[in-house]
């Protein structure tokens, strides 16, 4: 027997979560949000009074009779106790009914469109989407039988105009888009999706549930690749669902549990651990970001800074009402086009060269060539003299200076 309830012993409610990882209506959100990342979906072990939630390694349990489950458990890809109490710390922090970890961003994703729509229906999607995203719309849905049109976020018009009467199910946003950090208005486009029938999907993976929760402001699923900023340290690969309708939390639970790809009891351990400390890490992220973006402003081989923290930036008034600040991803374009933002990639040193963002490292990566090779000819190509940078929470001192020798200096005084 499957249940997509699944408490773990001793688990309570008074941080905002329930017993089984949902919302409690009556305890909800009394607490602050690191409150909430440190202590809900878990109390301390009744037995032994471990504080952290153990790693529960068994891919199976003892039944105290056929179909005497103890807590909701029977079979690991069903429920694990880890990664139960994972679930729940997600939900608590992004405001939602429930929350689901999968092994990887994608396949979450994948959960959540074969369990939201079907063969001959329709999905909107960001005209400068994450190229994974992208490939998993285009290589892997549309032959399954699910169409989609690309629309920019940030224009609601064009995203209205792109949905299909009667057939679209999905509006997928992301906001702040990858990598051009296009601001979407949330709570707007919640409405034009309603007013359509469909869903609004956020892909929160930039802001993090603690710049943003989309589920607050009208969004009915949120997803992220938790490999970035929830885990924070480059050490585990793993996704995310959070949804607010106890229908759809059910549809999204089913297809879990039958498709099947879910995080592994190590893999949830690691990433609870950084979800705890997600506030701090994102305010030093966003401490250095901003310094990152001043000294670039001006440079004189920059040729333009793309950062919702900027006046300047289109989605600038509308990321400051429903950001808490604006984040830790800056991308720039350079005056020497293609080849200058390969030099700047491969000279740089304490940006590290490589694909993800998010850790607590420093990351430099060419999109045009790494994380968006796959949307390279179609309408969502990126610029070819585009350097994204994931900023870290090192010295910021040091990261300036990596930045201006990457550059061929003259930008510091």
């Amino acid at each position: 027997m499957f249940t997509t309830s699944n408490p773990v012993a001793g688990q309570g409610c008074r941080w905002g979560v329930s017993s089984v990882g949902t919302v409690s209506q009556e305890h909800a959100f009394k607490a602050g949000f690191e409150t909430r990342a440190i202590h809900a979906g878990y109390e301390p072990d009744e037995m032994t009074g471990a504080v952290i939630p153990p790693i529960y390694a068994t891919s199976t349990y003892k039944q105290d009779g056929v179909g005497g489950l103890r807590g909701g458990y029977e079979y690991s890809r069903s429920a694990n106790p880890t990664r139960t109490a994972l679930e729940g710390a997600l939900a608590a922090v992004e405001e939602g009914e429930r929350g689901f970890a999968f092994a990887s961003g994608l396949a979450a994703e994948d959960a959540l469109i074969r369990a939201l729509t079907r063969p001959g229906d329709h999905a909107v999607i960001p005209d400068d989407a994450y190229g994974g995203t992208f490939r998993l719309f285009d290589k892997v849905a549309r032959p399954w039988g699910l169409e989609h049109s690309p629309a920019p976020v940030g224009d609601v018009d064009a995203v209205r105009a792109a949905i299909v009467p009667g057939r679209t199910k999905l509006v997928w946003i992301e906001t702040p888009t990858n990598p051009m950090l296009t601001i979407g208005d949330i709570e707007v486009l919640a409405a034009v999706a309603h007013e359509a029938g469909a869903l609004l999907v956020v892909d929160n993976t930039f802001a993090s549930p603690y710049l943003q929760q989309p589920l607050t402001l009208g969004a009915d699923l949120v997803v992220h690749s938790t490999t970035k900023y929830v885990g924070g340290h480059s050490d585990v690969v793993g996704g995310a669902v959070v949804v607010r309708d106890h229908e759809v939390a059910e549809r999204i639970g089913f297809h879990q549990n039958s498709m099947g790809a879910v995080a592994g009891p190590f893999d949830a351990f690691l990433t609870h651990r950084g979800l705890k400390t997600l506030g701090v890490r994102m305010d030093r992220h966003c401490d250095n970001a901003e310094k990152v973006v001043d000294f670039l402003v001006g440079h004189p081989q920059v040729s333009e800074v793309i950062y919702p923290g900027l006046e300047e930036h289109a989605g600038h008034a509308l990321a400051a009402r429903q950001m808490r600040r604006f984040g830790g991803i800056v991308s720039f374009r350079v005056t020497g086009g293609e080849q200058q933002a390969l030099q700047v990639c491969a000279r740089a040193e304490v940006f590290t060269l490589g694909e993800s963002l998010g850790g607590v490292e420093s990351l430099i990566e060419h999109p045009g060539r790494m994380t968006h090779a796959s949307v390279a000819g179609t309408d969502l190509e990126v610029p070819a003299d585009l350097v994204r940078l994931s900023v870290g929470i090192e010295t910021a001192d040091d990261l300036l200076a990596d930045l201006d020798r990457a550059l061929g200096g003259s930008g510091r005084e």
